[in-house]
């Protein structure tokens, strides 16, 4: 495991203990702050975001490294407390550009879109990343390279950067006063999550707001202009896949549409909901209009019970793949990311009631329980002793049996006259 894995492995355990403790103050303070099918996707795209991270380093690390040691105008030590110092403020300063790309260029949001689906703002949706950033997220950086700020020292500073806006994703923490006003806040990222006319495309600074207050992008929260999150082109989906597609593929279909060649282009490259004349003419959208109401499909408590433990497992497998990331083969990374990606995205079919979810999950189970037993063998372990087999096989077995129950007992409750499952 290399040392970006490493942090972010030990980080995770803190990230859970702080998600706890703000479900506890929201709780106590009798607010509802969670809803575990919008906190299982988040939670759930970080995972991919994790997964293809593992993959992409040859763009996210690889290109900075050669960057680095051929094109860099100056030799900066890795032991200069002012180099790490003024790396993690031209970090910063490179984010905001990025971050601001994002909101203002349509390929670039659909890749961070991902972080906005959420109607709901908690610390689940720090967590809630994108899977496609690292196709192009990486070019915004490469002053740090030129300058010549060593790789070691650029990739704990991005670590950095990411890790402070964790904390900043709570609606239970209100105005911090001086702090406000230099640093990326809740307050201040409250505001930049929102759609209403008033937040739309601010505060786009990752540890300091003092580039937004440079740059004429700040904007102050509003106790009278409560935000309301999420895209103005709502998700509606606990598909995570889909969740990283839905703006790329929607800016293909317009692109194919688009009669001029131009407009195939600008498409990609306009800000976010521009469209050609001719396509919004003859393919009308709706207009916007502020939601009332969040995404929530029913879920029974059963099967709500049964998705967090079967996504706590998921979880506990893809701190492994990561684990093993380092020494394991390609094929073995490929099969084993395959295999979580299409867990997740099952458990999201569950969570949207989808008539053959139960069927698809059933396979799932089944196919988790047996083949380890069969083959002695799992992801990353060539050789599963006796006992370890059989407990595989005994949870997922046991998964299966809940399955059919809580399906059966779904379908009971569906017929007319019989009250809904608790």
């Amino acid at each position: 495991m290399n040392m970006q894995e490493t942090i972010i492995t030990w980080a995770t355990p803190v990230f859970f203990v702080l998600i706890a403790l703000e479900l506890l103050v929201a709780k106590l303070r009798g607010r509802p702050a969670y809803a575990s099918s919008d906190a299982v996707n988040s939670i759930g795209l970080g995972v991919i975001s994790q997964i293809v991270g593992v993959f992409g380093k040859l763009l996210t690390i690889g290109i900075y490294a050669w960057c680095v040691e051929h094109l860099a105008l100056f030799t900066l030590p890795a032991d200069s407390l002012w180099v790490w110092a003024g790396a993690l403020l031209l970090y910063d300063f490179c984010y905001y550009w990025l971050h601001r790309g994002g909101h203002r260029v349509n390929i670039l949001w659909a890749a961070h879109v991902v972080h906005h689906q959420s109607e709901h703002y908690n610390l689940s949706t720090a967590l809630r990343q994108t899977g496609t950033g690292v196709l192009l997220g990486w070019l915004f950086y490469l002053p740090l390279a030129l300058l010549g700020v060593p790789l070691k020292v650029f990739v704990i500073v991005a670590l950095i950067d990411l890790l402070y806006q964790f904390w900043v994703h709570t609606e239970q923490i209100g105005r911090l006063g001086w702090f406000d006003r230099v640093f990326c806040s809740p307050s201040n990222h409250r505001a930049h999550h929102a759609v209403n006319d008033r937040y739309l495309d601010r505060n786009y600074g990752g540890v300091l707001i003092v580039w937004d207050r440079l740059f004429g992008t700040f904007v102050e929260e509003d106790d009278g202009d409560r935000p309301v999150y999420g895209t103005r082109s709502p998700l509606r989906s606990w598909n995570p896949l889909w969740a990283n597609a839905e703006v790329y593929w929607s800016t293909a279909v317009d692109a194919w549409h688009a009669r001029r060649w131009r407009d195939k282009l600008l498409v990609w490259i306009k800000p976010p909901g521009w469209r050609p004349a001719d396509v919004a003419a003859r393919y009308p959208k709706p207009a916007f209009v502020m939601p009332t109401e969040r995404f929530n499909p029913p879920l029974s408590r059963g099967m709500t019970l049964y998705v967090l433990l079967q996504f706590a497992l998921l979880l506990g497998m893809a701190t492994q793949f990561l684990g093993m990331a380092g020494t394991a083969g390609l094929p073995t990374l490929l099969a084993y990311a395959a295999y979580l990606v299409a867990s997740l995205c099952v458990l999201g079919a569950l969570m949207e009631a989808r008539r053959s979810a139960p069927w698809l999950e059933a396979l799932r189970v089944l196919a988790t329980a047996l083949v380890p037993l069969a083959s002695g063998r799992w992801f990353g372990i060539d050789h599963l002793d006796g006992y370890s087999g059989l407990a595989i096989a005994a949870l997922f077995g046991a998964s299966a049996l809940a399955l059919g129950w809580l399906s059966v007992r779904s379908r009971e409750s569906a017929l007319p006259g019989k009250p809904a499952p608790g």
